[in-house]
C-alpha cells in the first residue's frame, strides 16, 4: 500500500504519516534530542486529535527522530522561565498542550505503541511507559532525571509507571535510579519486547501489523477495559465486561471469526 503524504512539513517538530491500519507519530526535534517544548506539544495534540478522529487506524507508533527517543522536557525553555519567575504560566501552557496529548492517547480507541532508540529521558520516559505498549533497542536507556533537578515527574509518569510496577518501585525508579537499561524495563514488565538497535524498526513494524489485526471493536473495548479495571469495583467490572462482549458480538468481524471456526470443527 503506498505510504501516506506526512500530516506536516518534514522541518515540524512532529510529523504523521498513515499506512492503512497503522500511523506512525515521529518526534522531530533530532537537534534537541526531541525535547518538549510548547511548538511540539501543541503540534502533538493536534496530531493525536486526527489520529484520534481516524476510525481506520488500529494502531498508533510513537518514534523519535535522530539519536533519541526524547530527551523529556527542554531544559532552555523551563531555565529561561525559572530566571524570569514566570514558570507557572510557562511550565503550565507547555503542560496544558502535552496532557492533552498524554490525555488523548489513553483515551483513544487505538492501541499506541512506543518504539524506543537511544535515550528516554524525564518526560521522554513518561510517553514511553504510558503508551500502551513498548518496544525497546537492546541499547535503549530510561532516565527518571526528576529526582536529580528537585522535579516530580509530569507528562504521564505516574499514570503509566504505577500501574505497572507498584508504589515500591515506582519510588526506587524516580527516586534511586540514575538510570536502567532496557532488559531491565523489561524484567519490570514496562517494555513488551527488546531487540537488537538494527532491527528495531522492522520489529516495530512486525508487531504493529500483528496488532492490527485485530478489529476495532476488540481493540477499543479492551484497552478501555483494561485501563480502567484496577480503579473500578468488581461489580462494576463485571457489567462492563459483558456490555462489551455483546457490542464485539454484534460486529461483522466477530459473526466471521466465528463462523470460519465453527465451520472446521463440523
Amino acid at each position: 500500500m503506498p505510504e501516506a503524504a506526512p500530516s506536516a512539513l518534514p522541518d515540524d517538530p512532529a510529523l504523521l504519516r498513515i499506512e492503512g491500519p497503522i500511523a506512525t507519530l515521529t518526534l522531530n526535534r533530532p537537534a534537541a534530542f526531541n525535547s518538549i517544548n510548547l511548538a511540539i506539544a501543541q503540534k502533538l495534540e493536534r496530531l493525536a486529535t486526527e489520529v484520534e478522529g481516524n476510525d481506520d487506524i488500529r494502531v498508533l507508533v510513537i518514534e523519535g527522530e535522530g539519536r533519541a527517543f526524547s530527551a523529556g522536557g527542554d531544559l532552555q525553555t523551563i531555565g529561561a522561565a525559572a530566571a524570569s519567575d514566570t514558570i507557572a504560566p510557562v511550565v503550565g501552557e507547555l503542560l496544558k498542550h502535552y496532557h492533552a496529548f498524554i490525555t488523548s492517547l489513553r483515551r483513544m480507541p487505538r492501541i499506541v505503541l512506543a518504539s524506543v532508540h537511544g535515550s528516554a529521558a524525564g518526560a521522554g520516559l513518561s510517553l514511553a511507559f504510558v503508551a500502551d505498549l513498548c518496544i525497546a533497542a537492546e541499547d535503549a536507556r530510561f532516565t527518571p532525571a526528576y529526582g536529580k533537578i528537585g522535579a516530580s515527574p509530569d507528562g504521564g509518569g505516574t499514570v503509566g509507571v504505577v500501574p505497572t510496577v507498584g508504589v515500591r518501585r515506582a519510588l526506587q525508579i524516580y527516586l534511586a535510579e540514575d538510570s536502567f537499561s532496557a532488559q531491565q524495563a523489561y524484567d519490570w514488565g514496562l517494555v513488551a519486547k527488546v531487540v537488537p538497535a538494527a532491527e528495531l524498526k522492522a520489529a516495530t513494524r512486525a508487531l504493529a501489523e500483528r496488532l492490527a489485526q485485530n478489529a476495532p471493536a476488540a481493540i477499543e473495548a479492551t484497552k478501555a477495559l483494561i485501563h480502567r479495571a484496577a480503579t473500578t469495583p468488581v461489580a462494576q467490572q463485571l457489567d462492563a465486561e459483558r456490555d462489551a462482549i455483546i457490542a464485539c458480538m454484534h460486529t461483522d468481524e466477530f459473526r466471521t471469526a466465528v463462523q470460519k471456526f465453527t465451520s472446521k470443527t463440523k
